[in-house]
C-alpha cells in the first residue's frame, strides 16, 4: 500500500482503474535538471550483474536509462615486499596476454580467465590478497588453456634458481599429457 502523504511516493491510474505507485528518486534529469523521476520498468541483465531502469522524469516526462550494479568493495594485492595497491584486473589480464604470445589463444579466453580469477578473489577474500595467490589462480588458469603459456608464465613467476628446475617441469608436465590424453603433446 503506497502512502499518499509522502512527498516520495508516485501514483499511476490506468485507464483500467489500476493504480500503480512506486518510489521516487533523486536521479537529475538530463534533460531539464529535475530531481525527481519515477521507475517506469527494470530489468535484469542476461549475466544477472547489473539492473537496467527506464525512468521517467516527473517535469518534462523525459524518458532516460540508469544502470545499477553492486560496487565490490577494492581489495587491496600484498605484495612480496609488503607493498599494498588495488587489485587490476587489467594486469592480470596483461601478464596472461604476454604468455600467450603467438599462442593460439583467443582474447576471450584470456578475458574470461580474468574474470574468474578476479571474481573468484573477490569471493574468497574480504580486503586483501598476497600477490602468491594471484600468480597461483593465473598459473592454474594457464594450465588449462595452454602449456606453453602455462611454462612461460611459470618461468617468470617461480624465479626458477638454474635451469634443471625449469627442465624439471617440463618433464613433469610431459609426464603429466602422457597420462592425459586429452593434453597436447609438448615437443622440444
Amino acid at each position: 500500500m503506497c502512502n499518499s502523504q509522502s512527498h516520495n511516493i508516485w501514483h499511476y491510474i490506468d485507464i483500467d482503474g489500476t493504480i500503480s505507485c512506486g518510489m521516487m528518486s533523486g536521479m537529475r534529469c538530463i534533460q531539464c535538471g529535475y530531481m525527481e523521476d519515477k521507475v517506469i520498468d527494470s530489468r535484469m541483465s542476461k549475466d544477472g550483474t547489473c539492473i537496467r531502469r527506464r525512468r521517467e522524469c516527473i517535469r518534462c516526462q523525459y524518458r532516460y536509462t540508469t544502470y545499477e550494479q553492486i560496487e565490490r568493495t577494492e581489495l587491496r594485492v600484498v605484495k612480496r615486499d609488503n607493498v599494498h595497491e588495488a587489485l587490476n584486473r587489467e594486469k592480470i589480464l596483461r601478464g596472461m596476454i604476454k604468455a600467450c604470445e603467438k599462442r593460439p589463444v583467443s582474447m576471450d579466453q584470456l578475458d574470461n580467465a580474468a574474470d574468474e580469477i578476479v571474481a573468484e578473489l573477490h569471493r574468497d577474500h574480504q580486503r586483501e590478497v598476497p600477490s602468491s595467490i594471484i600468480g597461483m589462480k593465473v598459473i592454474e588458469k594457464l594450465q588449462g588453456i595452454d602449456p606453453v603459456a602455462y611454462i612461460r608464465y611459470v618461468s617468470v613467476y617461480r624465479q626458477f634458481a638454474n635451469v634443471d628446475e625449469f627442465i624439471e617441469l617440463i618433464r613433469r608436465m610431459e609426464r603429466k599429457s602422457v597420462n592425459d590424453p586429452l593434453q597436447r603433446k609438448l615437443s622440444f
